[in-house]
């Protein structure tokens, strides 16, 4: 496995372009499975995910070719029903082919989905969409089994005990695109990810209304084809660049970003001191002063997004004061606390908080990292340590950020990758 070394210090001064949003891109590929038909889908963030989505495509009998940064998709022809355990095992949103693949063939064998270990986030809602729908679903050898010889419409609430879910409202609207009558789906992620979705499948020929608000109608449509699609801006990556430019007192401008997507975002970045201009090509980071303390709470979007609290809690160590983080969504997303502590930081957990004691600075130190986001936080805890940091299992960064350390480098950062 390969890890990161950085030797901490530098300031970051410089441009990045934001890349395509990741979590836009997986159910985006996914859902051509549901047309026979060939599309282009441009702004595709090369990283792990996209390579493994790549692979259940193909397991399924899908064309899948890469120019650049845009994936040329042939869905033409038969496809199989089931992906297997070994593919779906490395990443969670393989699970998005299930809906596509109902609505398809009427039946559709998707493996228990892996992925980041931050916690329980189990299937139950997707499989009460599925049901919604009227189609069978039963859970056999660790195998998600759904069949229907043929979906309706229907009303279904998808709001669970955490909120939302992104994956349950994604997979269950994709389902029901064909399905007779009106699907209307109450309790709905709000996230721009799912907005996004949502454009992408209209303009497939899809009869979508309220992406964006807890209540989205669907009307089921006859037919669907392929086309030509731009994925939009990941926001978790403009996040944690702008905590990069806050951490290690820099100057960076982020292009290619949705501003009005990461607003709960720039607000608490500007509680802590950071000096934020925008202008109609992006966003300017600065930070000249001390990092103030602030207090966190994530919530379903449009509140501040539980995929920043790592990035922030790396950034609060060092600030002038004391901050509490709370993390209601996903019970286990504070393994990079342990790992923080041992760089110097002054950390304790309760239950879904951290209580932050801010410190002059941090210490480089051989850290793990633990899962997707977790790895920026300690990446990010690294370039303002100071000494050497040595971060392992980065194969966990790898799966949501393109080239990560070649474009920290291009801001100044001294970061590179080791080959174990």
């Amino acid at each position: 496995m390969d890890k990161f070394i950085i030797e901490g210090g530098r300031r970051l001064e410089g441009r990045v372009d934001i890349k395509g949003a990741k979590n836009s891109a997986l159910p985006i590929l996914a859902s051509t499975l549901l047309v026979e038909d060939e599309f282009r889908i441009e702004n595709i963030p090369m990283v792990r995910d996209i390579v493994t989505m790549k692979k259940v495509l193909e397991t399924l009998g899908v064309s899948v070719s890469f120019d650049g940064n845009s994936v040329y998709i042939d869905t033409r022809g038969a496809v199989g029903y089931e992906a297997p355990y070994e593919l779906v095992k490395q990443m969670r949103a393989s699970y998005y082919v299930l809906g596509p693949l109902l609505s398809r063939l009427g039946r559709a064998r998707v493996s228990l989905p892996g992925g980041c270990a931050i916690g329980s986030r189990p299937v139950d809602l997707h499989i009460k969409g599925m049901r919604s729908l009227g189609a069978q679903v039963s859970v056999v050898h660790g195998y998600i089994e759904v069949c229907a010889d043929s979906l309706r419409g229907s009303h279904v609430l998808l709001e669970g005990a955490n909120g939302p879910s992104v994956g349950a409202t994604i997979n269950t609207m994709m389902a029901s695109l064909r399905a007779r009558g009106v699907t209307i789906i109450e309790g709905a992620a709000m996230e721009p990810e799912v907005v996004d979705v949502a454009n992408f499948l209209k303009r497939c020929g899809a009869n979508i209304q309220g992406e964006g608000t807890r209540k989205i109608e669907i009307r089921g449509v006859q037919k669907l084809s392929g086309c030509k699609y731009r994925i939009i801006p990941d926001r978790i990556e403009a996040g944690t660049f702008a905590v990069a430019a806050a951490i290690t007192k820099g100057d960076i401008y982020l292009s290619n970003v949705e501003c009005d997507c990461i607003e709960s975002i720039l607000t608490k970045l500007r509680e802590t001191g950071v000096i934020i201009s925008k202008d109609k090509w992006g966003l300017r980071i600065r930070m000249d002063g001390d990092i103030m303390p602030t207090d966190i709470e994530t919530a379903p979007y449009p509140g501040f997004p539980t995929d920043m609290q790592a990035q922030f809690t790396s950034l609060l160590a060092l600030s002038n004061g004391v901050s509490i983080v709370k993390d209601a969504i996903f019970e286990e997303r504070f393994m990079h606390v342990p790992e923080l502590v041992r760089m110097g930081a002054n950390l304790h957990q309760e239950s879904d908080y951290v209580i932050i004691k801010g410190v002059p600075y941090l210490s480089g130190a051989q850290v793990m990292a633990s899962d997707l986001r977790a790895s920026a936080a300690l990446v990010l805890a690294g370039l303002a340590a100071q000494g050497t940091t040595e971060i392992s299992r980065i194969y966990h960064i790898d799966r949501g950020y393109e080239s990560i350390e070649e474009r920290f480098q291009s801001l100044g950062a001294e970061i590179w990758r080791l080959k174990e």
